[in-house]
């Protein structure tokens, strides 16, 4: 089993973001576990199993003003572990994107880096500030007993949510941008 867990937040708005804290964010995110994956793939392959698990975020799935590139890096995990659990299934290696909601860990704290703020978004940061007080976090420590259970079972899935709090947050974005996409669809039809 290899556990891609390498990841930190970065809190800012998309022009606020340097290329720096960018390219770092992305390094860390999406390119450590890509550097950790290829250097675990010729053993798993070779034994013909194992099991990758990846770990994303609620926010691999639903983007968050002020996490911007932070979503990014995420989508762009999802969007990678999917296309690997297809190339390396058959050969018998499982994938697993694990996608926890907000813990009571210290990914806001004194990991997160921070870019600097313009005024002009300070009514956006104020209102997910107040958003973030309603969200209590979850507690971190059953993760490694579901880990192993998931790892263990013998069809694990894709994806997998850690906690409650994921759910209703992607059913209402997957609604509305099935809704959207509905709507426009007489547009698209036209390209």
């Amino acid at each position: 089993m290899v556990v891609n867990n390498a990841g930190y937040g970065l809190f800012g708005m998309v022009e606020e973001t340097t290329e720096e804290q960018a390219r770092a964010q992305l390094d860390t995110n999406l390119l450590g576990p890509l550097w950790v994956t290829q250097a675990a793939l010729p053993f798993l392959r070779a034994r013909r199993s194992g099991h990758i698990v990846q770990v994303s975020s609620l926010g691999g799935l639903a983007a968050f003003p002020t996490l911007g590139l932070y979503n990014a890096s995420k989508w762009a995990l999802e969007g990678m572990s999917e296309a690997l659990a297809q190339e390396v299934g058959p050969l018998g290696v499982h994938v697993t994107i694990v996608e926890p909601g907000p813990y009571g860990t210290d990914w806001s704290g004194s990991s997160a880096v921070h870019t600097v703020p313009i005024a002009a978004y300070e009514p956006i940061r104020e209102a997910r500030r107040a958003g973030a007080v309603a969200r209590a976090p979850q507690d971190p420590r059953p993760t490694g007993d579901v880990i192993l259970e998931l790892v263990d079972s013998g069809e694990p899935p894709l994806r997998l949510f850690l906690g409650t709090y994921p759910y209703p947050v992607v059913e209402a974005a997957y609604r509305q941008r099935l809704a959207t996409w509905d709507a426009w669809r007489p547009l698209a039809a036209k390209a």
